[in-house]
């Protein structure tokens, strides 16, 4: 699985836990090891520019979802998708944006960013919040991610997080 960190802004992030904790969310949704996705960090300025132009709203966002290829659905009860040889698509995070949010929220910057980066990941592979039963699924499994990704760490079976 290629998990790609391009950070283009001056803040630091930690780059092997993001890929990390990208391996755990496609990995625990069944996608193919074969899959690749890239991870970009970007400034105000860049971010506002792709929110206008994808989502005709101003102002930078948190993050944003780029697919590229089709998944198919996966096979049987594994649920899920199952992409061979895919690009799965692009997370565009802003840091200055999830800086302010973790203030606002209670938790670190690394908590907020690695938030984002699960959200991302679920949109690229389906999930959305348009309504409220969306939004009561996505925000689910993006805590359970999260949950499952960070009692992983905190137990030692994981070298990186």
């Amino acid at each position: 699985m290629s998990i790609d960190i391009h950070n283009e802004t001056d803040h630091v992030v930690d780059q092997a836990s993001l890929v990390d904790l990208a391996r755990s969310v496609l990995d625990a949704q069944r996608i193919s090891p074969l899959a690749e996705l890239a991870v970009t960090l970007v400034d105000e300025a860049a971010m506002a520019g792709l929110h206008e132009q994808w989502m005709g709203e101003p102002g930078p966002t948190d993050v944003m979802s780029f697919e590229m290829d089709e998944l198919r659905p996966g096979s049987g009860d594994t649920k899920r998708f199952e992409p061979e040889e895919a690009l799965l698509g692009d997370v565009v995070i802003c840091p200055a944006v999830a800086k302010r949010q973790a203030a606002s929220a209670g938790h670190s910057f690394d908590a907020e960013v690695q938030l984002l980066l699960v959200h991302g990941i679920l949109h690229l592979l389906g999930f959305d919040h348009a309504d409220a039963e969306q939004e009561q699924a996505m925000f689910a499994e993006q805590s359970r991610l999260l949950q499952q990704w960070r009692r992983a760490a905190t137990s030692g079976s994981a070298g990186l997080r």
